[in-house]
């Protein structure tokens, strides 16, 4: 849909249609690692939006290492057209593909545990790692870019992946400086006023259209309002991936410099916005709530699959502990073992059955959701609870 919206907004703006093409491609890639850093410090990533949207966010990564091989298969065999491009690019898909398996299977599990015990030369190897297999794909005729999410998707294999990601998590954040100087690098100020306009019109289309076909999606599959909203801000802008789909394209010669100015002009427009809106995702939802009403069913099916019943005793509840992690989940089983009608909360799917599964009662619910909490039985309650990891009142 993003395409397709994309491609005829772009043309409206006067481009040709193929430069159109590029960039209605590249506005449907959204940052990774922006969003992981961003609900990584909210504590959003174990809720149902959280596990959502990073979820998609491996999709599109994946879709766009094929793109981008695709046109680096273009490259490399010049004008010879599909006919030459599609046999190319299956053959090093299927190499490739080959390669990562045989390196996850048999050398990965042996060199990770012989680096694992020493903390300092785990990390070293996983930064070791991730160049070189950038290096190699950059050589072999993809992008470092490429090579790289390769490198992290084959560490993510490991054992000792949590690990290898609590110690990059600091240079991670530094390297994250040069993305943005990067991003202002790429900026061609002999092109940059003719493309203030197309730039501002497909920001707003990014920035309001992207969210809206999320949670239209969403709405359809069954989940709730908030749900959709809050997974739909988080593709709210493009990725330092679409930079590297469209200076591909310029490489080819396929688009000229001003569609590199334009895509880099919209990208550091809305990585700016959308930062911000999912910031404060909370307060905007609370005051567009009432005109969402639209992209919710009347009964979301999927949400309310993941609803715990509770027995006709727990139904006559005293306390509720929302949040159950560590410390909420040992309160929770605390309260019960002394005889106290305590209920848990939790928008986690995983910690809701698992402590169902464990025997004490969990409402699957977001705490933030006033609706959530309008259908609760609070006026029988004598305490409530938050263990949330953070509560903005």
């Amino acid at each position: 849909f993003t395409i397709v919206f994309g491609f005829f907004l772009t043309v409206a703006l006067g481009k040709g249609w193929l430069e159109a093409l590029y960039v209605a491609v590249a506005l449907t890639f959204s940052s990774t690692i922006i969003i992981v850093k961003l609900l990584s410090d909210k504590r959003e990533l174990d809720s149902l939006h959280g596990r959502i949207a990073v979820g998609f966010l491996i999709v599109q990564d994946l879709a766009v290492v094929l793109a981008m091989m695709t046109v680096s298969a273009m490259r490399a065999t010049g004008d010879g057209g599909w006919a030459g491009v599609l046999p190319a690019l299956l053959l090093r898909l299927v190499g490739v593909g080959v390669f990562m398996w045989a390196l996850m299977r048999w050398v990965l599990p042996r060199v990770t545990a012989a680096m694992a015990r020493s903390q300092e030369l785990l990390l070293l190897f996983a930064i070791a790692w991730g160049i070189g297999l950038a290096a190699l794909g950059e050589w072999v005729g993809f992008s470092k870019e490429a090579g790289a999410f390769l490198a992290g998707f084959s560490l993510a294999s490991t054992p000792y992946r949590e690990a290898m990601s609590a110690r990059l998590t600091g240079i991670r954040d530094f390297l994250l400086l040069f993305f943005f100087i990067d991003l202002g690098s790429k900026l061609d100020f002999s092109t940059l006023g003719a493309e203030l306009m197309p730039a501002f019109w497909l920001s707003l289309f990014v920035l309001i259209g992207n969210p809206l076909i999320v949670m239209a999606i969403m709405g359809v599959m069954g989940y709730r309002k908030r749900t959709g909203f809050m997974a739909g801000l988080t593709v709210a802008q493009i990725s330092e991936f679409s930079i590297v789909f469209v200076a591909m394209g310029i490489a080819l010669g396929h688009v000229g410099v001003g569609a590199l100015s334009l895509t880099t002009l919209v990208g550091l427009v809305t990585i700016t916005l959308s930062t911000y809106m999912i910031l404060y995702s909370q307060p905007l939802y609370e005051r567009l709530a009432p005109w969402l009403g639209g992209f919710e069913r009347k009964r979301p099916h999927r949400e309310l699959a993941e609803a715990t019943q509770l027995d006709d005793a727990d139904a006559r509840m005293e306390v509720l502990v929302f949040g159950t992690g560590r410390y909420g989940s040992r309160l929770l089983a605390q309260l019960r073992q002394d005889g106290v009608r305590a209920v848990g909360v939790d928008f986690d799917p995983e910690a809701a059955h698992t402590l169902a599964q464990a025997g004490l009662p969990v409402l699957f619910g977001d705490g933030e959701d006033p609706d959530f909490l309008e259908s609760l039985p609070l006026a029988q309650i004598r305490c409530v609870v938050s263990a949330l990891p953070q509560w903005e009142s």
